[in-house]
Parts: structure tokens; sequence; C-alpha cells
């Protein structure tokens, strides 16, 4: 059997190590995740309810055009119903794009470090795969714009970035749409955006009436805790959307997805008790570093990448034995720092309690 010869090599996604695998290796009876950006705080409880109310139908197929989910989202955001495409988490929405607008001979841009899916479906298509480098984390729009040629077809800006927590601000999202050429696909990834409290923040849903070729993702695994039940979706243009949907598997998501999500929204109050303790975990974090002298990139998602000025895997090997998963910045692009999700008030005392201790042991280097 032949493959496609750009899979040969292509490394897979590696998630951090399950909670049960951790506790068994290192003989620990509690181990807490900071790895992967989930919510600490679960899901609304109106989640659950729905949930349960749908514990029978398992028998019957999701419904395909996920009526009652694209109601609930088109209003909540004030779209209509036929600019929405929903996806196995906004993961497979990446996957449709570059299924429906890469191949061979066509080329897509990104920002460099950022968010790897965009590259992974980009090179399974054997599209070309420009890559930007940005300082400090940040998107460099003037070196991304300078990229694009006539075989461009997507560019990718992840908003906040992943993994830096760095964002584009509305002046510099808005000048950079107004140049991309008409034929180039702009996607402002925005999972994180519930988080976000930067005033000049990019307010993208007006600009689908200006601009056909931007699409807008967002994602119900961050803020909404619905990390399990993969849910995610793409706003555009109808004419945009119509082009997805063929790409589309049948039923791609679960009824209990559709529940959960439509339930989620309804629940605003708990966003904003979650927004406001991830800022306040975020300003542990941040006095923690500015005590330790040590480098951070602002964030406006709920992770924060730390600079140790060490081995991120050094960093990741220290926690782990403590009970503690995190995401080493070898893998990210950065490779002295380490990310690290935001937990509850007491998980984020207790891992830097740790990590006051890794520091005792060694300290960093001033640079």
């Amino acid at each position: 059997m032949q493959a496609k010869p750009q899979l040969h090599g292509l490394p897979s996604y590696k998630p951090g190590k399950p909670i049960e695998e951790v506790k068994k290796e290192f003989g620990l009876t509690k181990v807490i995740k900071l790895a992967s950006n989930e919510n600490p705080f679960g899901s609304s409880p109106k989640v659950a309810e729905a949930i349960r109310q749908m514990a029978e139908n398992t028998a019957v197929y999701p419904d395909g055009y996920a009526a009652l989910l694209r109601e609930k989202v088109a209003n909540k955001i004030g779209v209509n119903e036929n600019q929405l495409v929903f996806g196995n988490g906004s993961d497979e929405i990446i996957q449709f794009l570059c299924r429906a607008f890469l191949s061979p001979n066509t080329n897509t841009v990104t920002a460099h470090p950022t968010f790897s899916q965009y590259k992974l479906n980009a090179t399974i298509e054997g599209a070309e795969v420009r890559e930007i480098s940005g300082p400090d984390g940040m998107h460099d729009l003037d070196a991304m714009l300078a990229a694009i040629d006539e075989q461009t077809r997507i560019v990718w800006v992840c908003n906040p970035n992943n993994p830096s927590g760095t964002y584009v601000n509305k002046e510099a999202f808005e000048r950079f749409l107004a140049q991309v050429p008409s034929h180039v696909l702009v996607v402002s990834d925005e999972a994180y955006i519930e988080y976000v409290t930067a005033e000049d923040y990019p307010e993208t849903l007006p600009l689908l009436e200006k601009y056909n070729n931007l699409m807008i993702l967002r994602t119900f695994s961050k803020a909404y805790g619905l990390a399990a039940l993969r849910v995610g979706y793409g706003v555009a243009n109808p004419a945009l959307i119509s082009i997805l949907d063929p790409v589309r598997p049948p039923f791609n998501n679960t009824t209990f997805a559709h529940v959960a999500a439509a339930a989620a929204l309804e629940d605003d109050a708990f966003i904003a008790e979650c927004v406001e303790k991830n800022t306040a975990g975020l300003t542990q974090y941040v006095t923690f570093c500015e005590k330790h002298q040590l480098r951070y990139y602002p964030t406006q998602a709920n992770f924060i990448l730390i600079d140790f000025g060490r081995s991120g895997d050094e960093v990741f090997d220290f926690l782990l034995k403590k009970g503690f998963i995190i995401r080493s910045g070898e893998a990210l692009g950065f490779p002295t720092c380490a990310r690290i999700t935001v937990g509850s008030k007491e998980q984020n005392e207790e891992i830097l309690t740790i990590l006051e201790e890794m520091l005792a042991s060694k300290p960093v280097e001033q640079r």
C-alpha cells in the first residue's frame, strides 16, 4: 500500500500525558492537568441537565444540520443561520478548509510559532506552508502579507495566538484584512475569545458584511468547558459555507454535543465568572514572574507562556514528578519556555509553590 508521500514522517498530534498514567508512573494519588487549556471550573450546570435529558436517545443519529444549535448560535452572535458550519471541534473545520481550498501547487501562510493544526492539515493536502516568524510571539502581519502570491489560498491569524497568548489588535487586523487579495481566505481563529479583556481586540463579526474572504472560528472547548464533547463552529458568508458543507461528514457532531452547547450558551453568568477567575489567576502568575524576574508573554487567553531560561522539557519533567501536567515549550517553538493553563486559585498556588522549589534549586541565569 502506498500512502500520500507527504504523510511519511509527518508527526501526529501529541496530547499531554493522561492523568491516570502519571499517577501510576510516579506513585501519585493526585495529579492536576494544566496542559490543554481546558476550563478548570468545568461547564455550566445547565449542560449536565441537558445531556441527562437526552440520555435515552442514543439509538438515533444526530441532526446533521444541527438545527437547535445553529439557531442558538446565530441568535447569540447575531448572524444568519446559513452563515454557520459546525465541526467536531474547530480543529475539524480547519481540516474542512484545508481539504476544500488546498492542494499541490497552492500555498498557505501562517505565523510561527502558532497552532500546529494549520500546518499539519495543509501538509496532508500537499500544499506549501509558508511560516512567518514574528517578534515576541506576535504575528508579523506585514511579512505575512508579503508572503502571499497568486497561489496562496489561506492565511491563518490565530487570535489570541496559541501558544503565546498574544493578540492582533483591531487596527492591525483591519489594516491587514483590507490588503489581503480577495482570492485569499483569511481565517481568524478565535478559540479563546471569551477570555479576551483587551479593549482593542478586533470585532470580526461585523467585518463579514464587507469581506467575503473572511472566516471566523470559535469553539466550545475552552471557556464553555465542553472539550470532551468536541464542538466548534465557523462563521462566514453563505457562499463560503456552501463550499464547505459537502466536505463536512454527515452527523459529525453528536446529539449530546448539540444540546450541551445550546445549554451552555444560555448561561452567561457562568462564563463571566470563569473569565473573572481566569483574570485573577493570570495575576497570580504575573506576580510570580515579576518576583523572580522571569520573562513571560502577555496573554489574552487562559494560559501563560513563561520563559524559565532552561529546557522546557526540564520544567515539564520537574512538575510531572510533583503531580502537575503542563506543556513544554520545546514542541511549541519556545524551547526555554513552559505553557501553563490557568487553574483554580488553589491549583495556581500549588504549582507556583513547586516552581519556587525548582527555582531555588537551580536559579535562572539572568540574561
